[in-house]
């Protein structure tokens, strides 16, 4: 009899591991139980941790995926989501819930595609950059009109309108002459943004994200920079559409084009009432958005950010979210492994050494990224052979030429020689008298000059 009730409760064990996921929505405090559960489950592939909290005193919480949690691994990029930044907009916060879960599983199942793409990425989910305003949207229930009640946040703020304006001084450095990239902030800039998107912006400058998306609802289209046009247009406007593209427009246009091909329905165009080739738009031919954060992201950082709208009503019905989520499973995984493209690699002096914000260029394409604090670079390119160069205050650049092939990043290591400056030309002369020529003097002869060997800092 003990035996029988062994395999029983073994077996009950083992359902419980496999059991399929439930489909609800999760108010603040089910959110974070969900979270701590996967949190749980996958002890040693998962982090969670805050980025700060809401007008409300919500924790802005995120769970992260790695293989070494909390931790930086050398030329492992970095990628994020983001979802809820309307608190209204519920969809993307139960698909990252959902996300969050199936990895976990999928993970422990030794399911080998989300074992490499753990193992290779570290992964961070951000539920609901606006908790606050999705309790106000939650307690009016599913049959409620008014759905703008909760798009903003606790202060009445659109989170979506409230990062700082970068696009005007790229458009007049891009005529004039100016940096292309890492475009610093308004001294008072903490001052001029709600609590929840000061969180967001420490975020991004605080870790070296590579690739993101953040998840909206009220269409079914995957929009990428840039948000803001030339001539700002609202969307109200009956002016005829005028596309405004970044640099890497070819680039975004492939990453939403991931996505939406990959998404159940995205790609098909007609959703909502709308339609968009290919299921994709570029943000401002649709309607201009000043102080967005998919421009921001592109500006500030070195991270490539698309706007993800994944469905026409903002609050599904509680029925509608399986169908949500097989929907969108796949294009969720294929986006992640998106970042896992173009070039990357370590930016080292002559002696080994990282040199942190060293440039990376690209000759044709006008945005440069910035090695992060370790001297590892992530470049995102579409196939294609390239001219990148290398630079770094104090030290001579270096220009190589790489192709990039479909499938994994193409590793480009770059070795900085140190320029000579005159103090240190003045350091090698022997000091004489004032305007007179100074005379040679003998050198004690000695061992034969060898490099000191440095420990290799970078990867084996």
């Amino acid at each position: 009899m003990s035996d029988l009730l062994s395999v029983f409760l073994h077996c009950l064990l083992l359902f419980k591991l496999v059991a399929p996921m439930t489909f609800r929505h999760h108010r603040y405090d089910d959110l974070v139980r969900t979270l701590y559960k996967v949190r749980n489950q996958c002890p040693h592939i998962t982090r969670i941790y805050s980025i700060g909290r809401s007008v409300n005193g919500r924790h802005l919480y995120v769970l992260e995926f790695s293989d070494f949690p909390g931790t930086h691994e050398l030329l492992e990029p970095e990628v994020k989501y983001v979802g809820n930044m309307h608190g209204d907009e519920a969809l993307g916060r139960e698909l990252l819930l959902q996300l969050s879960q199936f990895l976990c599983e999928e993970f422990r199942n030794r399911n080998q595609r989300i074992v490499e793409l753990i193992q290779s990425t570290r992964i961070h989910i951000l539920p609901s950059m606006n908790p606050d305003g999705y309790e106000m949207a939650a307690a009016q229930g599913p049959n409620a009109y008014g759905y703008l009640i909760g798009r903003n946040n606790a202060n009445g703020v659109d989170l979506n309108r409230n990062f700082p304006d970068l696009n005007i001084y790229f458009y007049y450095n891009e005529k004039y002459g100016g940096p292309n990239h890492h475009l610093p902030l308004p001294d008072n800039w903490k001052s001029q943004v709600e609590p929840e998107t000061r969180a967001v912006i420490q975020w991004m400058q605080s870790i070296n994200f590579v690739l993101s998306a953040n998840l909206h609802g009220g269409a079914v289209v995957a929009n990428y920079p840039y948000d803001k046009s030339l001539r700002h247009r609202l969307r109200s406007s009956h002016r005829p559409t005028t596309t405004t593209p970044t640099p890497d427009d070819k680039l975004f246009q492939k990453l939403a084009k991931v996505y939406s091909y990959a998404h159940g329905w995205m790609h098909q165009g007609w959703n909502c009432g709308d339609y968009f080739p290919d299921g994709i738009t570029n943000g401002a031919s649709w309607y201009s958005l000043s102080k967005g954060m998919q421009d921001f992201n592109y500006l500030h950082t070195n991270c490539f950010d698309i706007t993800l709208e994944l469905s026409c009503n903002k609050f599904p019905h509680q029925e509608e979210l399986e169908r949500e989520w097989l929907g969108n499973r796949e294009a969720l995984i294929q986006f992640l492994e998106q970042v896992h493209q173009g070039i990357k690699g370590m930016v080292l002096d002559e002696n080994n050494n990282n040199l942190t914000g060293a440039v990376i260029s690209v000759t044709g394409i006008n945005h440069d990224v910035t090695a992060g604090e370790q001297g590892d670079y992530f470049r995102l390119l579409l196939p294609g052979t390239y001219t990148v160069t290398a630079t770094a205050p104090g030290f001579h650049p270096k220009t190589v030429v790489a192709t990039v092939g479909p499938a994994e990043p193409t590793l480009v290591n770059f070795n900085l020689k140190r320029r000579i400056t005159q103090e240190d030309a003045g350091k090698r002369t022997p000091i004489g008298g004032q305007g007179g020529r100074v005379k040679a003097q003998p050198r004690t002869p000695r061992k034969k000059d060898a490099a000191v060997k440095q420990p290799h800092r970078g990867p084996a």
